[in-house]
């Protein structure tokens, strides 16, 4: 009887190590997972050569997805266990967000107040509440430019499934398509408002809420 056997994977290349992390860090910090188009965008490659290497890391066991589905593209057990991968990429959004910077006091944005420097910590846990909860997004386009978040900004997000009418969300339309908006239910939709009159409001009866918005860090 002949015996089956295997060609010997081969280890894996400099690219293919960038897109398990691109993968791992999107999924730990985002509130979804990644489309090979975003995945390529990141690493500044076409999307026929990422889809190349993911079926390559699919073929090495370290990549799963769903058939039909864009946003299902996940680590294995296999690949969170390879080393320099888990410490680097693997990062609970909520930790990051427990280590602050030192508040040194009060300053005035009025009449001018005594300077006396306190000893405490600021840091975004503390003043949002649960950090296991609370993650940051960093923001692309000018459609929330009325409500005073530019490209580039930093929106804080509490995770949630359910909002109020008129709350700034970050939702998920068509189970692949993330937005930032103001969410308004309406009968057997919802709506998802911009805060800039160039762009026309959303209509979608398969929207999810992923976060409420409840602050903002902008670099000046």
């Amino acid at each position: 009887m002949q015996a089956d056997l295997q060609m010997p994977l081969k280890p894996l290349t400099r690219r293919q190590v960038q897109l398990l992390r691109a993968i791992a860090s999107f999924q730990a910090n985002q509130c979804c997972l990644p489309t090979i188009g975003e995945l390529a965008c990141e690493l500044g490659i076409s999307r026929s050569t990422t889809f190349g290497h993911i079926e390559e890391l699919r073929r090495k066991k370290l990549l799963v997805s769903s058939p039909g589905r864009a946003r299902s593209l996940k680590l294995t057990s296999k690949a969170r266990e390879l080393p320099g991968l888990d410490g680097e990429c693997n990062i609970n959004p909520g930790r990051g967000l427990a280590r602050g910077i030192p508040l040194a006091g009060r300053v005035a944005a009025g009449l001018p107040i005594e300077a006396v420097e306190d000893k405490e910590e600021l840091s975004l846990g503390s003043c949002f509440g649960n950090t296991d909860e609370v993650f940051a997004l960093e923001v692309r386009g000018d459609s929330m430019i009325d409500d005073d978040i530019r490209d580039g900004d930093y929106v804080i997000c509490r995770r949630s499934s359910v909002a109020h009418d008129g709350e700034m969300v970050i939702a998920l339309v068509d189970d692949e398509k993330a937005t930032v908006k103001r969410f308004y239910k309406e009968k057997g939709r919802a709506r998802l408002e911009a805060a800039n009159s160039d762009y026309r409001p959303i209509y979608s009866d398969n929207c999810r809420i992923e976060a409420v918005v409840v602050g903002l860090v902008r670099k000046l």
